[in-house]
């Protein structure tokens, strides 16, 4: 049974925090459930145990941004913080040669990490949520996080760049851009039949059919590396929400058999202490 925390006994703080955290059953409704790829809910279980990997990949997604930084600070590094000397002209360059350079990376090692043994055996954690929620987008292994921040120290050391254009192109087409395509939900704009764009659908589906050997969409922002890699899932077998619907799938009747975890149980201590973590 559920324990509900009694709030008449809490502080303001702990209410407020309470009513952000409270993933009850009345935040699942009809209209969000039509825009999600699985139709099923993942168990507390399996979001408690994203949250317990994100964290520890957290500790290793910042060793590189702070050892750049680091080097940053003792001069080791031909980095600058404005415009610098090198003018607007070679920020804008710069942008686009992070934006497409790091995505490039991210899309090969992450197909690396489907093709070669000893890197499936490291990746192949992440695949067990097969169902994500935004928590797993760094629920990895340590090396996964090790060389996925990696890009944060390698392109200061070969380029002259602008760190606080780095940092943020990382926060918003990395993090940022992960937590939308790890949400499990789809948007009517980019769709998945977007021409350009990655959306949550196409990583959703990375995640439910990729296995070692056989990768669909590694890529995680522009569709361009697996479409001249040969790993996109075919269109005609296209299983996102725009398409089901259009087939009269996802109707009332099939979401009122959908079981939908309450995550309150997420907010008691016992729940983390008692369960085994990984």
């Amino acid at each position: 049974m559920i324990v509900i925390p009694n709030l008449s006994k809490r502080s303001e703080a702990e209410t407020v925090l309470y009513n952000k955290l409270n993933f009850s059953k009345n935040s699942v409704n009809y209209e969000k459930w039509l825009q999600k790829s699985n139709p099923k809910y993942p168990s507390s279980e399996t979001v408690r145990m994203e949250i317990v990997m994100m964290l520890k990949g957290l500790s290793m997604a910042t060793f590189c941004p702070s050892l750049a930084l680091y080097l940053m600070g003792r001069q080791k590094f031909d980095v600058y913080c404005d415009v610098g000397n090198y003018g607007s002209g070679y920020l804008i360059f710069s942008f686009f040669v992070i934006w497409l350079a790091t995505d490039f990376f991210e899309f090969f090692y992450h197909r690396m990490g489907h093709m070669i043994d000893v890197l499936w055996d490291v990746h192949k954690f992440h695949h067990q949520f097969y169902n994500p929620t935004p928590f797993a987008v760094i629920a990895d292994a340590y090396l996964d996080q090790l060389v996925r921040a990696s890009p944060l120290l390698l392109l200061p050391a070969i380029m002259p760049i602008n760190m606080n254009l780095l940092f943020f192109q990382f926060a918003i087409f990395l993090y940022g851009y992960g937590v939308y395509v790890h949400s499990g939900h789809e948007f009517s704009y980019p769709d998945a039949h977007h021409p350009v764009l990655n959306t949550s659908f196409q990583h959703y589906l990375h995640h439910a059919i990729s296995i070692k050997n056989k990768p669909y969409h590694t890529g995680f922002f522009f569709k361009i590396w697996d479409q001249l890699f040969g790993s996109v899932f075919p269109r005609e077998k296209c299983l996102c929400v725009k398409c089901q619907h259009a087939q009269g799938q996802g109707t009332r009747e099939e979401y009122d058999k959908v079981e939908k975890p309450d995550y309150r149980v997420m907010l008691q201590w016992n729940f983390w202490l008692n369960t085994k973590t990984a």
